[in-house]
């Protein structure tokens, strides 16, 4: 076979940058250190702040840097394993895995995750917020969406909001028989208030886990965790399981 236009294309400068980099990281910088700035970098490595700017973005997309306010731009620790959905075809619970109540509201969902949910326009869902944490690190943030048919005891009185609601819409959730789950995976960017959370600025590259929860009556809830893509890679078991991994503190 002939050469392709694609294998024709010479490697971005960029790119061969990167890979530069990625060496100079193993053997010069110790994780947790804090890089040059830019300027300093472009000149060490003769090329213009644009080209470096590229490298270093790839860099942390793949999780060798990472972005801190205050601070700057730091080599990443290495990856630990945290597993998602270790509790199969269970419903979410409270402090398992590592997951904390944030809260909760009522509020309508998204029109992506009202389509996943079948609900009308204009009806609101209970949304509870919890979040991960692993090594004392936030790795992950999530929403919650259960309709108010998958919650038929909760009352007004069950505490307005916060952990307590919390608390009360998986309580509810529970007494549900849970026929299955089927779970997707994309890339996404970090909306602001996931960010702030996960102590990422706002369009940081992230993991977004969709998960469906089913009864048989059709979907009972739905739940988007949004992981932080430069300290997580994803593997698979033997079982297909889906795992996640991240960093200790």
């Amino acid at each position: 076979m002939g050469t392709t236009q694609l294998e024709s294309v010479p490697e971005p400068k960029y790119w061969h940058l990167k890979t530069v980099l990625s060496e100079a990281l193993d053997q010069d910088f110790a994780v947790g250190e804090v890089l040059p700035n830019e300027r300093e970098l472009a000149a060490r490595f003769g090329v213009a702040r644009a080209t470096l700017r590229q490298a270093l973005e790839q860099l942390e997309l793949e999780g060798r840097l990472q972005r801190r306010r205050g601070v700057g731009t730091t080599v990443a620790p290495p990856r630990v394993g945290v597993a998602v959905g270790s509790t199969a075809n269970g419903w979410p619970v409270e402090s398992v895995d590592g997951w904390e109540l944030v809260g909760a509201t009522e509020a309508e969902p998204p029109a992506a995750v009202r389509a996943l949910l079948g609900t009308p326009e204009g009806e609101s869902v209970h949304t509870v917020r919890r979040t991960r944490i692993t090594g004392g690190q936030a790795v992950a943030a999530e929403l919650l969406y259960v309709p108010a048919a998958s919650a038929p005891g909760l009352s007004p009185l069950d505490a307005p909001s916060g952990p307590a609601r919390a608390r009360a819409v998986l309580r509810e959730l529970q007494r549900l028989v849970l026929d299955g789950q089927d779970r997707s995976v994309e890339l996404g960017s970090a909306r602001a208030d996931d960010a702030k959370e996960l102590d990422r600025l706002p369009g940081a590259p992230v993991l977004v886990v969709t998960t469906r929860y089913f009864t048989s009556t059709g979907t009972a809830a739905v739940s988007i965790a949004t992981y932080r893509a430069d300290t997580c890679r994803l593997t698979f078991t033997d079982s297909l399981d889906l795992n996640l991994t991240s960093p200790t503190a």
